[in-house]
């Protein structure tokens, strides 16, 4: 079903345009030099953001950029974000294919990954933010040892992505089968707030570029 358009979207994005990078590829390898920060990390698809911000929050020397193609949601991002006062958090309104025209070679010393579209069929497997393809631009703009953080309430997609991760050379660590078995573990997302509530477990790993 689509969504519907928000009321006065483009107003209400305009108010936190400060926030919204729309040329990202002028920063290319230039991000902390011209954003003043220690270390870089990208989130992509962040929905509407409460992830984003709480982590903002908790890491204040680290500049988070934030991709998110559906404005419907990126507003909710970019309002929450200014409400908190933020400076460390960027947004970008484009696709995640799109990394490599933003950021530089060995950048980015983290990218998040929460709660991914799973594309179930197996002719859209392409399209799965974990597949190859894409794991292949992660380790084009990862520094060394750079790590990659995935949850899920996919098992299908979870195992998907844990052989995907080992066949492109990450090292896993962290693996999870039940994040919050035994109480609330680290920022969660709006979705994942939902998903705990009702009881549904979360699978969560961490990929580290060798």
């Amino acid at each position: 079903m689509r969504m519907r358009r928000k009321r006065k979207l483009l107003y209400r994005i305009e108010r936190c345009g400060h926030l919204l990078i729309r040329e990202p590829e002028k920063l290319y390898g230039r991000w902390l030099d011209e954003i003043k920060y220690n270390k870089l990390r990208i989130e992509l698809g962040c929905g509407k953001g409460l992830f984003t911000v709480e982590t903002a929050k908790n890491e204040p020397d680290v500049l988070i950029i934030a991709l998110e193609k559906i404005s419907n949601v990126l507003v909710v991002a970019l309002e929450k974000t200014e409400q908190a006062g933020l400076s460390n958090v960027r947004y970008i309104n484009r696709f995640a294919e799109d990394i490599t025209d933003f950021f530089a070679e060995g950048e980015v010393s983290r990218i998040y990954i929460n709660f991914c579209d799973p594309w179930p069929a197996n002719r859209h497997k392409k399209r799965r933010l974990t597949g190859e393809p894409f794991l292949e631009l992660y380790k084009h703009v990862l520094c060394p040892d750079g790590e990659i953080h995935f949850k899920t309430d996919n098992l299908p997609l979870f195992e998907f992505s844990r052989s995907e991760f080992e066949r492109c050379g990450f090292y896993l660590k962290e693996v999870v089968y039940n994040l919050h078995e035994s109480g609330a573990v680290g920022v969660m997302t709006d979705y994942e707030e939902k998903f705990h509530e009702t009881g549904m477990p979360i699978y969560r790993f961490v990929g580290v570029k060798q």
